[in-house]
Order: structure tokens, then C-alpha cells, then sequence
């Protein structure tokens, strides 16, 4: 019999005793046991802080993410081991693709994210306040990594993706984790977690692993660590209420399951392709891992007049779904996790059976292929129908966590509104409708109650993940039941893992702080032309004051004809009156590309390419007759990696155009110009692509 490791302070350790035997779903055997008695939680938790949060920290956002990559790559390549041992939990391979390539899929897009941060250890989050009124006092926001350890408390229906969706994150934001994946299941998260070790991509210290008991650990946190929680309500409640957790006022993240729903649109009729959708999906996401997920369907919420309709084509869809040996050709449904699970969503039948009544399915009267069912932790799929849910209300706060949801009818779209917030809170709600104004009411008028709320009609319905599918770009989470909390959801998760700090100071100051130039620092000027200098070799702050041109009637009736732009403003004079505008006025991105004509160098150098405008505001009109120059600094350098040894070794530099009237005071005077010479008349930030001098 297998014994299943730890892995604590760098070594790979048994518990101290038998512990806890675990089984195969299919069978019923026994597959291993684990423990964890004799670990020392305190010194786990020191090891995270002291040997893998300081590594972590000391690596940049794009070396971080880079690690990601590297570590996907290697999990990927060795993903059918993982399938092997998936087997044991019950689950088809098609459940398992969700489990282990979903969760190497959140490595790969954490890692993709690494291009939205600075190349820095830290980051900065928002847009530069100006705090007086000459702009030599500015404050800025900026996000370092917490110095503690992110400690995840995983449940059992996803032991791998449970795992990966979290660390992705964290490691990202340069914290290290410990790992305690629910114990039933844990002999899968162990198999990806050694291979993560043996793989020594992540330094030593960011990833421990628990596979028994982590009873005691939440005594030793301190206000930089992180908790996060994935489970049943009751235990996360439990766990919240933890007096080190308050004591320490420890970020705690809690994503609880919840009674979702899937509403059919009042629209919709059997004959439209809607209708099917429906159908395909509720059936989908009840037979999907067993209806173990926290994001499964439990209530399917439909027009009263297409209650038998549903209840037909749900039942026929189910009655072809083949339960058995996920090993099996043709098996589409395997067995839930355990025995114990399957007593669990026994009694909460039992339970829901005495105020709805089941219309679809029986515990005994089912086919299992490949396998003994009485041996094995298998159930069909269970439908009830419920024809009073306003009154018989246990279907919104009973879940049972496995292949079974209740049929409820609503007559308009607010009670259906209404229906779903009665779940007090869930993770994901789905729409089917072709009708983009129902969607709109119920999307706005569900949304206070939802983490998520997935539209499917027949545009999207083949590019759509599903309702049951948490997106790593997007928010997974759920207000009230569903735990108030948020996991992955891009940018924002890994924030979660930082500390925002408040910084304030001059331009320069908070400039040479971020290596991020801040409007009105300082300039370094080289006397060379920053387009013949290589990537390393440019500094932030670095600026060239440009030569100055005259702007004419001539540039503005030449760019009207080239671009076709011929906006009244630029053309007509007598059509001012009422505007802003004192006589025609130069386009604003005229001002724009005429401004590159006097920053770029235009012979052959460093600069490889232009690769974009991220930010562009014209502030104040340009007429014929006044001058421009242009104020072009380098506010930020971004490193990039060489995909392939060919590639050519650069970095991108993002570059604040400054834009600024020139024009002497007898041009103010004879106009009447507003302002002084010295305004900004427009600005951008445009991003080049810049060799690097060393291209090894």
C-alpha cells in the first residue's frame, strides 16, 4: 500500500502515524494513506517567509512569469502520468482535462499576464495624483509583495486545477504557498506536486504540500500571510472566524459552493437552436465530475410553460449519459469521489425529496458498465421538479454536491430575477435566450447576487467555455453563500498577494522610486539622440527637447486632403460660432505625426519598430501661426525574452510625447493665445520595440 508524502522545509516526509486510508472511486479499494502528524506547521510557515519569499521577491514580474511558463511546459509534457493516477478519483478523462490541462492552462495564462507589469520586483497600480497645484507634489499607489506565505485549503473535486489556479497567482505576485488539498483526493495533488519539485523550475521554498491533516496551522499566520479557502460554507465560516486570523487581520479569501442557476429565456421555444443549448448545458454541467463542482447547476429556473418540455428533452439527454469505469469505452459519467460523498448527497436527497419530488432518476434502478456499482461511489444523475419554489424553498439552501438540480417554473422575468438571488448568493448564473433585452434586465438585475453570469445564445454557444468553467482572466467567486471573495480574475488576483502602499513626493522623487518617469520630473539629457542609443543604454527620465515647427494653413489644408479628415473645425471658418474654437484649428493628429517628424531619427539603428500608442490626449487647439516642439522622454523600459536563439535580443521602452506650444509671445499677443508658452498641447505615450546592445 502507497503512503503518501509531505513535503515541508525542502524533504519529502511521511506522517509519524498510519493515518487516514484513502480509496479508489471506481473499486473501492484502498490506494494509500497519509498523514501529517509530526509536521511542524510553525516552522513550515518560517520556511515559506525566510527561504522562498525572499527569492521569490527578488525576482522581477516578467522572471516570474517566465517561471510559470517554464513550469507549464513541463507539467503539460508530462500530463498523461497525471490521467493515470485521476483515474482513482472517479473521474472520466474528459473531467480530468478540466482538472489537470485547465489547471496548467491557469500557469500558461499567468504567465502570458507577466506583460502587464513593470520589469520590476514591485508594481503600481493607477494613474499619478497631482496634490498641488505646480505639480511638485504628486502622489502615486505602489504594490509590493506581501512578506508572508499564501496558505490554500483546497477541496476535493478538483485536486489539481484547486492548486494551480491559486499558485499561479501568488507565485506571480513573488509569495510562496503551502498547499493542503482536501486528504480524499490528495494522492493526485501529491503526483503533480513532485513532479513540480523534481522539475527544481521554482526555487526552494515556494511550494510546500500537506496531504493529511492541517489541523493547527492557521495558529501560526502572521498580517503578511494569506488564506485562502475553497469548500463547503460551514468549514469556511469555521475557518474565517479564526481568533489568530482576526487577531492578525490576515486576508482571507473564501470561495464557497453555492446553489447556482441556469435560466431559459421566456423566448425561447423547443423549436429555436437556444432551446438545445439549454439542454446540452444544464445536462452538461449535472454530469461533469458527478455534479461535484462548485460551479455545477442546481436549480434550472424556466418559463412554467416549458416545464414538461424541459423535463422531456433533459430526461431523454440524461438517460443516454453511460455511468461506469471512466477506463470504459463510452463511459461518459464516472462515480463521485468517495463513499463518503456519496452518503453526503444520500441524506441531502433525503432531505430535498420531502418538499419537491424527484421526476427524473433512481439510486437503485441504474446502469453502471465496467464496474460494481455497489462498489464503487456511483449514483445516476437525480432531477426534482419543484412547482412551488417561492414556498418549498429548501432547494435554495440544500445543496447536494453531486449530479442532481431542481426543475422550478417562474411566469415573468423578474420572478426568475427573483429565483435566483433566492440562492443568497452564488458563483455563476446562466442565461439562454436570443433576446438581448431579457438578458439585459436579468443581467443587471441578477448580477448584485453573482460572481459570474454567462449570456449563451447560438452566436456564442460553440466558443463559449460554459457555465461551469472559471475563467483565469475573470473573477471566480461569489458574494453571501458563495463565501464574498475573489480568486483568479487576472490582474486583480495577483493583487491580492500585494501590498498597495500610498507614496507621495516630487515628480523626480516618485520617478527614480518606480523607474517609472512621472509628468514634470527632472530631465536627463545626454546630448546623443535616444533612437541611437541600445536598450541598456537608455535611462528612465532620459529626454530630447526637439527643434520647433511653424504651423501653417498650408499643414492643415495638406493633411486634411492626405487623410481625408475634413471636419468642419480644420476647414470651414465660418462655421466656429458656438465652439470652443477661435478660427480653424489644426487636426489633433496632425499635431501628432508631425510631432514624430521632429523626435525621430530617421537612420537605421536601435529602434526596431513603433509598436503602438497606449495613451493620446489632445488639451489645448493649435492654430496656424503658433509652434510646436515636442518634450520626448523615456518614461519606462520593459525586457522581453528571445523566443527562439535566432530572435533578436530587445526590450520595448514606452516614451512620453510631450507636445508643447512654442509660440513666442508677439504670436500670443496677435492672436490672443490662452496660456504660456510651455503648455502641453497634446501627449501620448508610444511604445518602440529597441535592440538590445548584448544579444546573447
Amino acid at each position: 500500500m502507497n503512503t503518501l508524502n509531505n513535503y515541508a522545509c525542502g524533504q519529502w516526509v511521511a506522517g509519524s502515524e498510519k493515518g487516514q486510508e484513502l480509496f479508489n472511486a471506481i473499486t473501492g479499494e484502498t490506494i494509500a494513506t497519509t498523514s501529517s502528524k509530526g509536521l511542524d506547521f510553525a516552522r513550515m510557515c518560517d520556511y515559506a517567509r525566510t527561504v522562498g519569499g525572499p527569492k521569490l521577491r527578488k525576482m522581477t514580474f516578467q522572471e516570474r512569469g517566465l517561471m510559470l511558463k517554464a513550469l507549464a511546459m513541463h507539467l503539460l509534457n508530462k500530463k498523461e502520468e497525471f490521467y493515470k493516477v485521476s483515474w482513482a478519483t472517479g473521474a472520466t478523462r474528459a473531467d480530468s482535462w478540466v482538472d489537470i490541462e485547465g489547471g496548467i492552462g491557469n500557469l500558461f495564462a499567468y504567465a502570458s499576464l507577466r506583460r502587464q507589469f513593470p520589469n520590476e520586483t514591485f508594481c503600481y497600480d493607477g494613474d499619478t495624483a497631482r496634490l498641488s497645484k505646480n505639480n511638485t507634489f504628486i502622489g502615486h499607489h505602489i504594490c509590493v509583495p506581501k512578506e508572508g506565505v499564501a496558505i490554500h485549503i483546497n477541496a476535493f473535486n478538483f485536486p489539481v486545477w484547486g492548486m494551480l489556479e491559486k499558485v499561479a497567482v501568488n507565485w506571480l505576485a513573488g509569495v510562496p504557498a503551502i498547499v493542503k488539498p482536501a486528504t480524499v483526493t490528495s494522492f493526485l495533488t501529491e503526483a503533480v506536486v513532485k513532479e513540480i519539485i523534481a522539475s527544481k523550475i521554482l526555487p526552494e521554498g515556494a511550494l510546500q504540500l500537506i496531504c493529511g491533516s492541517a489541523s493547527g496551522i492557521l495558529d501560526h499566520v502572521i498580517n503578511q500571510d494569506v488564506v485562502t479557502f475553497t469548500g463547503s460554507a460551514s468549514t469556511g465560516k469555521m475557518l474565517k472566524s479564526h481568533p489568530r486570523l482576526l487577531e492578525e487581520s490576515v486576508h482571507f479569501n473564501m470561495e464557497a459552493d453555492s446553489l447556482n442557476c441556469c435560466v431559459l429565456g421566456s423566448d425561447v421555444t423547443p423549436s429555436m437552436p437556444e432551446f438545445d443549448i439549454f439542454i446540452k448545458e444544464v445536462s452538461r454541467e449535472i454530469t461533469t465530475k458527478a455534479g461535484q463542482k462548485c460551479t455545477a447547476i442546481r436549480r434550472i429556473i424556466v418559463p412554467e410553460n416549458m416545464v414538461e418540455d424541459v423535463h422531456i428533452a433533459l430526461g431523454k439527454r440524461l438517460s443516454q449519459t453511460i455511468i461506469g469505469d471512466p477506463s470504459v469505452e463510452g463511459v461518459r459519467m464516472g462515480s463521485l469521489a468517495g463513499q463518503s460523498q456519496l452518503k453526503e448527497v444520500k441524506e441531502k436527497v433525503e432531505i430535498l425529496s420531502k418538499t419537491q419530488k424527484i421526476i427524473i432518476g433512481d439510486f437503485e434502478k441504474f446502469e453502471v458498465k465496467g464496474a460494481d456499482k455497489h462498489k464503487g461511489a456511483f449514483m445516476p444523475p437525480i432531477i426534482f421538479l419543484n412547482e412551488n419554489p417561492f414556498k418549498n424553498i429548501d432547494c435554495h439552501n440544500i445543496e447536494a454536491f453531486g449530479p442532481v438540480s431542481t426543475i422550478m417554473p417562474y411566469k415573468n422575468i423578474d420572478e426568475a430575477i427573483q429565483l435566483s438571488k433566492m440562492g443568497k448568493g452564488s458563483l455563476v448564473s446562466s442565461i439562454v435566450t436570443a433576446d438581448d433585452k431579457i438578458a439585459r434586465m436579468y443581467v443587471i438585475g441578477a448580477a448584485c447576487m453573482h460572481g459570474r453570469i454567462l449570456v449563451l445564445n447560438n452566436e456564442c454557444a460553440k466558443e463559449s467555455t460554459g457555465h461551469g468553467s472559471p475563467m483565469p482572466m475573470l473573477v471566480h467567486g461569489g458574494p453571501g453563500r458563495a463565501g464574498g471573495g475573489e480568486e483568479m480574475g487576472g490582474k486583480r488576483g495577483v493583487f491580492h498577494y500585494l501590498q498597495r502602499t500610498a507614496i507621495q513626493g516630487s515628480p523626480t522623487t516618485i520617478t527614480n522610486i518606480l523607474n517609472n518617469y512621472q509628468y514634470g520630473g527632472k530631465y536627463i539629457e545626454k546630448g546623443i539622440h535616444p533612437f541611437r542609443q541600445h536598450f541598456e543604454d537608455l535611462e528612465v527620465g532620459e529626454t530630447l527637447i526637439t527643434p520647433t515647427h511653424l504651423v501653417t494653413e498650408d499643414d492643415i489644408i495638406n493633411f486634411a486632403n492626405l487623410s481625408g479628415d475634413k471636419f468642419y473645425a480644420h476647414m470651414d471658418p465660418n462655421s466656429l460660432d458656438g465652439t470652443i474654437f477661435k478660427r480653424t484649428v489644426a487636426h489633433g493628429y496632425f499635431i501628432l505625426s508631425r510631432a514624430a517628424g521632429l523626435f525621430v531619427d530617421p537612420p537605421k539603428g536601435p529602434v526596431l519598430l513603433n509598436y503602438g500608442i497606449d495613451e493620446c490626449r489632445f488639451t489645448k487647439p493649435i492654430y496656424p501661426g503658433m509652434t510646436i516642439g515636442v518634450r520626448f522622454t523615456c518614461k519606462e523600459k520593459i525586457d522581453q525574452e528571445k523566443k527562439n536563439a535566432e530572435d533578436i535580443a530587445k526590450g520595448i521602452v514606452k516614451w512620453v510625447v510631450d507636445v508643447y506650444d512654442a509660440s513666442p509671445q508677439e504670436v500670443r499677443d496677435k492672436y490672443g493665445l490662452e496660456g504660456n508658452t510651455g503648455d502641453t498641447a497634446a501627449i501620448a505615450t508610444i511604445l518602440t520595440m529597441v535592440k538590445k546592445k548584448n544579444q546573447n
